[in-house]
């Protein structure tokens, strides 16, 4: 077991038409002028921007609104927030959606708190120093960045996707509100419950330091979504599942699951950045089609874990070899995948990519990550192209 930090200041308002509560929330933390960031045409059409709307103005609380945050994020649309939110004098942010508009909604409250280029953060050429206070109404159980200290942000120019994780963007509360996810396509579900335990999953397959409790929480966490989707599978307006899933994802992400270890993995996320960036792919679906191939390049290097995972998470049989235990459950979990109608590989996932490609994406992922990461197995470049290559 390692020495851990744990901070988790974001409050939670969980529950049935909890969004009421947003301008008493804002007002709480000092917000007076406000910018609403949402992303598409969903908040739109099911009423939920004009019930926020017309709850801050009964609570005379001045807003702007930007639309227009789409899954992988787009830096561009981040520059428009920062120079609209210095023009109207914006001190608080509202992202109304998922983790596509919470992750933009971050960034601009970086580039309104720090001089400078916005994107020298997520290329990691500084440290922000600071950021717009922030609140969230969450439509989509996925990214849990609804509590996390991170975002995700794509730059257009050469296809970059880049992560930054700061104390500073941590939101000052939380609404979530399981209904507001039931208008979710199927396959948008599907993607949230992958996010959500891959977040975990992470964390758990580590060469260092691990917790019992921390580890028992981990697993749970995995049993209960893997559960849940299959239940919204068939039955997407059980409200009971929603509130599970939804739970999970803040818990997933908010640093809970790795107390006592080294920080995670984190190489399938990093993978999955470079193939969203370059084929803008569901980030769920993209992690789901390469986990597979990530596992069984590492797992005989984190073999203790992998066991553990297949007989606590996967439930498969205590017989054989520890290795026979591991793969077989890489293999359930490759069918729960299917059986929620994620894809296991790149062309499953719809993704033709050629060989020039795969050393394209293995480049640009040993760049970010600074040539080399991993703790289950550290992979350099080479590494992460096999990879690449077996998840065809």
């Amino acid at each position: 077991m390692f020495d851990f930090k744990y901070f988790t200041p974001t409050k939670v308002i969980f529950g049935k038409n909890t969004e009421a509560k947003v301008a008493e929330l804002i007002k709480e933390f000092g917000g007076t002028k406000i910018l609403i960031h949402y992303g598409g045409g969903s908040v739109v059409r099911s009423g939920l921007l004009k019930r926020v709307t017309d709850t801050l103005d009964a609570s005379g609380i001045s807003y702007v609104t930007l639309g227009g945050a789409v899954p992988n994020p787009h830096l561009g649309l981040v520059y428009e927030g920062i120079e609209l939110c210095k023009k109207e004098g914006v001190d608080f942010l509202l992202a109304v959606g998922g983790g596509s508009a919470i992750d933009s909604a971050k960034a601009i409250g970086y580039g309104v708190a720090n001089g400078g280029d916005v994107w020298d953060f997520y290329d990691y050429k500084r440290k922000a120093e600071g950021c717009l206070p922030l609140g969230v109404i969450l439509t989509i159980a996925a990214t849990g960045s609804e509590m996390s200290d991170s975002s995700v942000i794509t730059k257009e120019e050469g296809l970059v996707k880049r992560g930054y994780s700061s104390d500073f963007s941590r939101a000052k509360f939380a609404i979530m509100n399981p209904e507001l996810t039931m208008t979710l396509p199927d396959y948008q579900t599907a993607c949230g419950c992958t996010d959500i335990m891959m977040h975990t999953m992470e964390r758990y397959f580590t060469n260092g330091g691990n917790m019992e409790l921390t580890d028992a929480l981990a697993e749970g966490l995995l049993r209960t979504v893997k559960k849940n989707a299959i239940i919204l599978r068939d039955d997407p307006q059980n409200y009971d599942a929603r509130a599970e899933v939804m739970w999970a994802g803040s818990l997933a992400h908010n640093g809970l699951t790795g107390c006592g270890n080294d920080g995670g993995d984190w190489m399938t996320h990093k993978l999955e950045h470079e193939l969203g960036g370059l084929y803008d792919v569901a980030h769920g679906a993209g992690l789901a089609a390469i986990w597979g191939s990530w596992a069984r390049y590492v797992y005989k290097n984190c073999l203790p874990r992998f066991k553990k995972f297949a007989l606590n998470v996967m439930d498969v049989e205590n017989s054989g070899t520890d290795e026979e235990i591991a793969l077989r459950g890489i293999e359930a979990m490759e069918d729960f995948y299917r059986s929620i109608n994620m894809p296991t590989n790149l062309r499953e996932l719809g993704v033709e990519a050629t060989e020039e490609d795969l050393k394209v994406m293995a480049h640009k992922c040993a760049i970010g990550v600074g040539g080399e990461m991993g703790s289950a197995k550290v992979l350099n470049e080479e590494a992460m192209l096999a990879i690449y290559r077996a998840s065809m």
